[in-house]
């Protein structure tokens, strides 16, 4: 079992992140008075938390995929909503990734113009 601190270190989170999850549902910790004690299915919990963060998901999307995981069953449907959910998601990265490529090649041909045009100023006023 982990504490509450070694879990916020070992993960790259605060202990108010921790808490927040908690309070969402997303991670269970035991409890011994007020010490929050994380099991290894915590950890792996939280790991796909974080994964599902980076990747873009809602804590929502996170949550209905994590509350389908049965360890009894053949978790198809946890799979299916996860891939559906997965796909939706990656067509939003490809389209942002998109408008960020033409958002970068604007901005260095504006820089290029502005970097042509000090150059200009520049050899005007050497011959001057």
């Amino acid at each position: 079992l982990t504490r509450i601190g070694e879990m916020a270190k070992l993960f790259g989170v605060t202990l108010r992140t921790l808490r927040f999850y908690e309070d969402k549902g997303l991670i269970n910790p035991q409890r011994d008075g007020s010490t929050r004690l994380y099991t290894h299915r915590d950890k792996a919990r939280l790991k796909l938390i974080l994964l599902g963060r980076k990747v873009g998901f809602s804590l929502r999307d996170v949550k209905q995929m994590m509350d389908l995981y049965d360890p009894s069953g053949s978790n198809a449907r946890q799979l299916k909503v996860a891939l559906e959910k997965s796909e939706k998601q990656m067509a939003r990265l490809q389209k942002q990734r998109a408008l960020l490529d033409e958002a970068i090649a604007d901005l260095s041909l504006s820089m290029d113009e502005a970097r042509r045009m000090l150059a200009g100023n520049t050899a005007q006023q050497s011959a001057a």
